[in-house]
């Protein structure tokens, strides 16, 4: 009696073995289909937009993290500018870190190649999880580019047991390898969309990427009820260097004046070559005050140095300058319509400019 009653606890044992073993088959299946969705869906991002908040909401959706972010190494904005030309700024993105060097911001960047996990610790950890105080273990997966490390893929949980030293990180690793793979190509992918919004000769923006900024900054500005100044540049008697030294000499000079304004614009300004030889410089939340005083600063740039023509002989150069602003109306709705009158008033300060004898910088009221 006893050994059939020992019999079958042991079968019962073995039942429940099995039906344990068969939940966490189910519950590793399901895992696993849930991993392959989301780097299905990471493969199909078509855009740098979609891939970060995949990575960043859609991770923390599905596995019910407290927070994830995204740190990205972008010393030379790169990034930021490509996120700011499709419309959507860096700042737009919760959880999207972009710095200018790794160093500083965790201590296991010195060594991240394999994904890092352990306990949150806030001296360490803080400045990749801003502004969360309730984590008690995280994961840091290394992103690379070329074998060199640009970033990382941060998750965060409440739960200390979530994220340990024992865990093994080898799913973490192909999650990294995965995010890493693309974000470099959506980074390819924007960048020869941009080849669109960019003007061969000069490198400066052309002129379809200043209608899609103007629209953009004009939104900003309404919200904030914050000023805006167009600044519209014209090289003055720049016919007369075609005709005199050629169309190539004509480019250089383009070039180089490109450069001398370059230097003189601050990094929040929309600068772009208009057409032919006029450029357009927009200067969100700025006086007309400001507007003019960088204004003589770009025109007296523009004329700082003779310009080199081929064959060795000089010649100076001098440009005008036409300034309009505008705070818009917290309804005002048509947007485009209002771009284009900032330009046009701005184009009309411009030929007053002109028309006053050239070199120099004018000023219409604006819309």
């Amino acid at each position: 009696m006893q050994e059939a009653q020992d019999l079958r606890a042991r079968l019962q044992t073995a039942e429940q073995a099995l039906a344990d073993l068969r939940a966490e088959v189910e519950r590793n299946d399901a895992k696993m289909h849930r991993t392959q969705q989301r780097e299905l869906r990471l493969l199909h991002s078509e855009d740098l937009q979609t891939l970060l908040h995949e990575l960043i909401d859609g991770i923390q959706r599905n596995h019910g993290l407290q927070q994830v972010t995204v740190v990205l190494c972008d010393p030379n904005h790169d990034i930021r500018h490509l996120l700011l030309a499709a419309g959507t700024p860096a700042e737009n993105f919760d959880g999207l870190l972009m710095v200018e060097s790794l160093t500083g911001l965790a201590p296991q960047y010195v060594a991240l190649r394999q994904p890092w996990l352990g306990a949150f610790a806030a001296c360490d950890h803080q400045l990749i999880f801003p502004g969360v105080s309730n984590l008690a273990s995280v994961a840091m997966i290394p992103l690379t580019h070329r074998r060199r490390l640009i970033g990382s893929l941060n998750l965060g949980s409440d739960d200390k047991k979530r994220f340990t030293r024992e865990h093994s990180a080898d799913f973490l690793a192909h999650l990294g390898v995965i995010a890493s793979y693309c974000i470099d190509n959506t980074i390819n992918r924007a960048r020869l969309l941009r080849s669109g919004f960019t003007d061969v000769l000069t490198g400066w923006h052309n002129r379809r990427y200043l209608q899609v900024r103007l629209h953009e900054e004009l939104a900003r500005a309404r919200r904030d009820q914050a000023h805006i100044a167009c600044l519209i540049l014209d090289v003055d008697h720049f016919k007369s260097v075609n005709d005199t030294y050629g169309h190539a000499a004509g480019d250089h000079v383009l070039q180089e004046i490109a450069n001398r304004v370059d230097a003189q614009v601050r990094k929040s300004d929309v600068a772009a070559r208009y057409g032919g030889e006029e450029f357009v410089v927009l200067l969100p939340d700025t006086p007309i005050d400001a507007a003019v005083t960088l204004a003589e600063r770009i025109r007296g740039a523009v004329s700082s140095a003779p310009y080199e023509m081929p064959g060795g002989p000089t010649r100076e150069i001098t440009a005008s300058i036409g300034i309009a602003g505008i705070t818009p109306d917290e309804d005002a709705d048509d947007l485009k319509t209002l771009g284009e009158a900032l330009i046009a008033h701005a184009d009309v300060a411009l030929y007053e400019a002109k028309s006053a004898g050239r070199n120099r910088v004018a000023v219409d009221g604006g819309p």
